[in-house]
């Protein structure tokens, strides 16, 4: 499959030899790179802050934006306590290296491999099949202490995850439960990502990690947890030896509540309209502003038409691509009608 190299910022339409392409891919899923009002405010951060901070946080002087961005961010997604990383890789990473010491670490289905420990975990069957089974191998065993990661979604087949299974774990073992929530953040829930929606028992301490990168546009990794988890976790190398994110990002994000809901609710209305408007044979999620087409061919056909979708190989290079249209907050209601009628 043909590469494409751009050489501007990704938007609602881009120019590739010297054409001009409607796009619809990528994880800028409220059009933040592109936001003016945002850029404002990060231009703000940066001169306030400067341009990046290589000091880590174990450093005996810190900026105390990065306590403060940790306190709002909980608030703003519903966590006891957060920790801010340089990225969401390194976020996941430093969670599951922490945690998954022990011989009772289950991986579920399409795991992102930000949170492998290793190797690709080996795993079968769907996300459901795979709870049931967890389920059956903590109850019946001896071992108290075991570790579940997952994603909070699939993003390539839209399908949210159901962690209800979770209230059904008998009392006395101990579980932590890793999510990784890089494609709900900001979009679930009004924007609050899955943290309040995964059940909280006294068996089971959740963990969410998730890349900034995506809806919320931040060069930036959160974990969200309680108060002790977030304390164990800021004691592990990674996060001490690690540089933070860039100030000004996080000083942008603080300021952009506003922006994040007008973006947010222009998502969700552009996302039902396009819903209503497609056939059956359109896998997505309600809500979530990814679709899915088995079809073959509907990238070459749409890219006739200049219009560009997310089209690659999975899960490895040999196998058929995997066509998607992926809607932002950038998009127009004419640019959503062009994609219909070229459909």
């Amino acid at each position: 499959m043909k590469n494409f190299n751009l050489k501007m910022p990704f938007s609602s339409s881009i120019i590739l030899e010297e054409q001009q392409y409607l796009y619809f891919g990528g994880t800028a899923y409220l059009g933040i790179p592109q936001h003016s009002g945002f850029l404002e405010l990060y231009l703000e951060g940066i001169a306030k802050f400067g341009l990046n901070n290589g000091t880590s946080r174990n450093n005996n002087i810190q900026l105390g934006l990065y306590n403060e961005a940790e306190c709002y961010a909980a608030a703003q997604f519903g966590a006891d306590a957060a920790l801010v990383t340089s990225s969401g890789y390194l976020a996941a990473q430093l969670t599951v290296k922490f945690f998954s010491g022990t011989e009772g670490v289950l991986y579920a289905p399409q795991t992102h491999p930000a949170l492998w420990a290793g190797q690709k975990p080996l795993t079968e069957g769907n996300f459901t099949q795979w709870a049931r089974k967890s389920l059956e191998s903590i109850n019946t065993s001896d071992r108290k202490d075991w570790v579940l990661i997952s994603n909070s979604l699939n993003n390539l087949f839209p399908e949210c995850y159901d962690f209800s299974f979770v209230k059904e774990i008998l009392p006395g073992k101990r579980v932590i439960l890793i999510v990784d929530d890089s494609h709900g953040i900001g979009i679930l829930d009004g924007g609050k990502g899955i943290f309040n929606q995964i059940p909280k028992t006294a068996e089971v301490e959740v963990i969410v990690v998730a890349s900034m990168a995506k809806a919320l546009g931040l060069d930036a990794g959160i974990i969200l947890g309680s108060d002790k988890i977030i304390r164990q976790l800021k004691t592990s190398n990674e996060f001490l030896g690690a540089s933070p994110p860039a100030a000004a990002g996080l000083y942008a994000f603080m300021q952009a509540a506003n922006i994040y809901r007008q973006e947010q609710e222009k998502l969700v209305e552009l996302s039902a309209w396009f819903a209503s408007r497609i056939t059956s044979d359109w896998q997505h999620v309600p809500g979530f502003p990814v679709f899915y087409h088995a079809g073959k061919k509907t990238f070459e056909r749409l890219l006739e038409q200049k219009i560009l979708i997310s089209s690659f190989p999975y899960p490895d290079s040999q196998s058929q691509p995997i066509d998607r249209v992926v809607l932002s907050s950038w998009h127009t209601k004419e640019n959503i009608n062009q994609l219909i009628l070229a459909l």
